[in-house]
This record gives structure tokens, C-alpha cells and sequence, in this order.
């Protein structure tokens, strides 16, 4: 039997669509081996989902239960991406300390070989770098991406704690308080192969997700300093702190749109099928949340005399 795709998961698919992390796959195919998956459950004439979706950054079993337990209707799992203003710049920016004024434009470093027609897309491709009119203590910029790069639920402590963890190598014989910054370089995930060049780091500071012991070793002996958030906690944020509101805006008005110009399927549907179709069409709400369950497979662990402290 033939399934029938939910007009609402309909409406997120044009979304993405209009927000090129779809249609750019020239880019993605270039650039990077995964492209964003969407995995809708389809209708279900006995059970209607919610008009909702849950971003992730991976797709585990726990993610999947979080979405069935939920009642989703689809799940948006979103790797790096190499669309201006998305990811990579959200992390380059996480960067910059907020008295920085005004904020300095990125620079993509491997732009796609065959960008999008549409001059918004015209930067598309793989790491940004930006340099600064002067030079910035490395201290204020590791405060700026303590506050910006890590959702919620990656802090330690009160809000006003804001306690966070996360990996530094720095010049030998030099201390943290006493390096200034001038340019920095950013690539989500693993940024090896952007973020070195011929074995030579390619800014003052090096942002990613995970970087090799050797890569980080080259980069501090040429002087740079590294700084590791984790491999998908250097993707995680961008889905609090961006995507979920920039999509919701959009999704929103997607929506409007389809439930004005509703159409109820198919001839051929069966009337209880029209039935929760037009459920689905009389609904007006989105939702749109950040998985609870999703999470880096490495955590910390604190041991002390042996037992967890």
C-alpha cells in the first residue's frame, strides 16, 4: 500500500527548500560527504502526529524514541552545511566578543566551484575565516564562545555559573592571558582538512570540533592556538541558538500559506484518510524543538578514589 506524505511534513521539505540546505546538493556533493536528512513519519489515518519537528544533530535510536514518544511528524537531522549564514559563520561568529563593533565579515575559505545562481548563495562553501582590525586577547574570545557556542543543556552549574568545558593547546611557554588574536578560522565538526594547509594552520585560531594530536601539535609549533568544542557540540548550538527560530519564522508563514490553499490529496483517498487530513489542515500551530536526547558520545567523567565524583 501506497503512503501518504503529511501536508505539514510537505510544508517543511519547501521550507528547507526556499532556505537552500536542500537544493544546494551540487555544494554539499562537492564539499562534504552528507547532506541533511529528513525522516517523516508518514500519515497515519488511525493516528495523526503533531504538527511538529525535531532538529538534531545525529539520528540515534534515543532521538528517534524522543520523536515517536513526542509525536512528531518529522525529524530534521542536520550535519555541517555549507550555506552562507548557517552554521559555519554562526561558529566563526561565536568568536567574536560582543564589544567587538561592527562585527567583522567572514571570509569562506573554499567557496563551491559551482554556486547557486541566486546571489544570496554566492559565498556558499566550506569555512569561514575572520580577521580583526586589531588584535583581540585570546581571553575574551574564549568568554564569547563559552556564552554563544553551547546550548543549555551543555552548561555546568546555574545561569549564572554558565560553567563549560572544552579543549585549548596553546604555543609552548606561552600562557592564555597573555596571546592575542588577529584572525580566526572555523569549520563544525572534524576541520582538519579546512583548517590546515599543507600542514600550516591557516589563522591565529583554529575553531572546530575535533582536531588530531599531530594537526594540533603542527598548529601550536607554527604559533596558532586550537581550540576543540567536540566534534558535534561544535554543531549543537547552531540549532538552539539559529536554526530553531529562523526555521520556525519560516515554517510558520509555509504554513499559512499551504492551509490556505489546502488541498486534500489525492482522488482516490479513503474518507477517513480526508478525515485527518482536514484534522491537519484545521491545525494551525508549529512546533519546532531541539532533541533533549541527542549528545556528543564522549563525556566527561570526574574519578576520584575510585567512584565518580
Amino acid at each position: 500500500m501506497a503512503t501518504v506524505c503529511s501536508p505539514f511534513s510537505k510544508a517543511v521539505v519547501r521550507c528547507m527548500q526556499k532556505l537552500s540546505l536542500i537544493h544546494m546538493h551540487s555544494v554539499y556533493h562537492l564539499l562534504t560527504p552528507s547532506l541533511e536528512v529528513l525522516l517523516e513519519a508518514p500519515l497515519n489515518k488511525h493516528r495523526r502526529l503533531n504538527n511538529s519537528v525535531l532538529l538534531t544533530v545525529d539520528l540515534t535510536k534515543a532521538v528517534a524514541d524522543e520523536a515517536i514518544a513526542r509525536g512528531d511528524s518529522i525529524i530534521i537531522t542536520y550535519p555541517v552545511d555549507a550555506t552562507p549564514g548557517a552554521m559555519a559563520d554562526w561558529l566563526c561568529q561565536c568568536a567574536v566578543p560582543s564589544s567587538v563593533q561592527p562585527r567583522p565579515s567572514t571570509e569562506t575559505m573554499y567557496p563551491s566551484p559551482d554556486p547557486p545562481a541566486d546571489p544570496e548563495f554566492q559565498d556558499a562553501g566550506m569555512g569561514r575565516k575572520i580577521t580583526f582590525e586589531q588584535p583581540l586577547p585570546l581571553n575574551d574570545i574564549i568568554d564569547s564562545i563559552a556564552k554563544t557556542a553551547f546550548p543549555q543543556s551543555n552548561v555546568i552549574g546555574t545561569d549564572t555559573e554558565h560553567t563549560v568545558g572544552f579543549s585549548i593547546a596553546i604555543p609552548q611557554g606561552s600562557s592564555v592571558s597573555d596571546i592575542t588574536i588577529s584572525s580566526v578560522a572555523a569549520c563544525p565538526g572534524s576541520g582538519s582538512s579546512i583548517l590546515m594547509k599543507n600542514g600550516t594552520p591557516v589563522a591565529d585560531l583554529l575553531l572546530t570540533g575535533e582536531l588530531s594530536h599531530h594537526e594540533a601539535l603542527a598548529a601550536i609549533e607554527a604559533g596558532s592556538v586550537v581550540i576543540t568544542l567536540s566534534h558535534s557540540n561544535s554543531e549543537r548550538g547552531f540549532l538552539q541558538g539559529h536554526m530553531r527560530s529562523n526555521l520556525h519564522e519560516r515554517l510558520a508563514r509555509e504554513w499559512r500559506e499551504a492551509r490556505a490553499n489546502n488541498d486534500l490529496g489525492r482522488s482516490d483517498s479513503d474518507e477517513s484518510e480526508v478525515q485527518v487530513l482536514k484534522q491537519i489542515f484545521a491545525d494551525d500551530s508549529v512546533c519546532i524543538d531541539v532533541s533533549q536526547s541527542d549528545r556528543d558520545p564522549y563525556q566527561v567523567v570526574c574519578w576520584q578514589n575510585g567512584r565518580e565524583a
